[in-house]
């Protein structure tokens, strides 16, 4: 699938909530493991639904990770924590702020394979920065998708709900007491409020 170089590049797997970016993101870490490489995993400390120290998928995959700031440039103690590893991976790339741009040109110019995750669209359907800046720079972009939890159809959006309906697109929060969750879903039955 990618071409042995002598360079680093960066690799990003994109798509919706439920489209198997994590599971994606640790089959190709087990593969790079096989073939003897060494790998650095890293995770947003705003993402802890797997434990902190540790990337999941929904289908029960999970692998030990470095926790890092997501704020600022705080994202460039991921390099403090590196120790020659051939194949960084970061998972969740959407909760970090836009230096993780920088931190990612930064491990490919060193000759590093960079592996990264995340969601591409907020649940309005708007570019989730940094993951479009991301993709525009990247060698090797894959766009997963999920299903329509509504009509079976392939989903490429993330439908936020809250109380079991469509969130109103100026409300970054819920209300205390509020169920927030998330669906896939595709353009047709994907609904933003905003009355």
């Amino acid at each position: 699938m990618h071409a042995i170089t002598r360079s680093g590049w960066v690799e990003v797997i994109t798509g919706c909530m439920f489209s198997g970016k994590t599971e994606e993101l640790i089959r190709r870490l087990r593969r790079a493991e096989i073939a003897g490489q060494s790998v650095a995993v890293f995770t947003p400390a705003l993402d802890d639904r797997y434990g902190e120290t540790t990337i999941g998928s929904h289908d029960g995959q999970h692998w030990e990770a470095t926790v890092v700031e997501n704020d600022g440039e705080d994202v460039y103690e991921l390099l403090d924590h590196l120790n020659g590893e051939q194949v960084v991976a970061i998972d969740e790339a959407n909760f970090f702020s836009e230096d993780l741009v920088g931190v990612c040109e930064r491990l490919a110019a060193d000759g590093r394979r960079v592996i990264v995750s995340g969601t591409d669209q907020t649940f309005r359907g708007e570019p989730f920065d940094p993951v479009p800046q991301l993709v525009a720079l990247a060698e090797y972009v894959d766009k997963l998708q999920a299903i329509c939890t509504v009509c079976g159809e392939p989903a490429s959006r993330n439908q936020r709900l809250i109380d079991g309906e469509p969130a109103h697109a100026d409300d970054p929060t819920i209300m205390v007491g509020a169920e927030e969750s998330y669906q896939a879903r595709c353009r047709n039955c994907h609904t933003v409020r905003r009355d």
